[in-house]
């Protein structure tokens, strides 16, 4: 069994492209559109085989849960995604200089990273992390 695809929900799908793939650098997989539905994935080049969906909030989603969905995405309270980089320092400064928001710079964990913290344009987590064990 392997990971093929995970979503994340954004608000407007063209900033979420724009940050994902011009400031975070991840290949777009998909981007097709029947009628108002938009399919946008978007994935690392080293992981071929694995797409995040960058989802508004509709369908399949019942509409009595999309108040209720908008509101937790407006407060960054839903889940985002980690990615495990070579330099988790170098990767936090081009980050932090494409203006994303920073939430968590860079700090040796307890569990044996270092990892920083951003917030999409929709305020979900993206956190880049890399063994402590292979830090320069």
């Amino acid at each position: 069994m392997k990971l093929s695809h995970t979503f994340l929900f954004v608000h407007d799908q063209d900033a979420a492209l724009k940050f994902y793939r011009d400031v975070i650098g991840l290949d777009v997989r998909s981007d097709e559109s029947v009628e108002d539905y938009r399919w946008l994935t978007v994935g690392p080049a080293g992981q071929p085989d694995v797409e995040i969906g960058l989802s508004r909030i509709g369908p399949p989603v019942p509409p009595t849960d999309h108040e209720a969905l908008h509101a937790l995405l407006a407060k960054g309270s839903l889940h985002g995604v980690i990615f495990v980089v070579d330099d988790v320092d170098a990767k936090f400064e081009q980050v932090r200089a494409a203006g994303a928001e920073v939430m968590q710079e860079p700090v040796d964990q307890f569990y044996g990273v270092r990892d920083c913290a951003f917030r999409d344009p929709s305020g979900n987590m993206i956190r880049f992390s890399t063994p402590r064990s292979v830090q320069p």
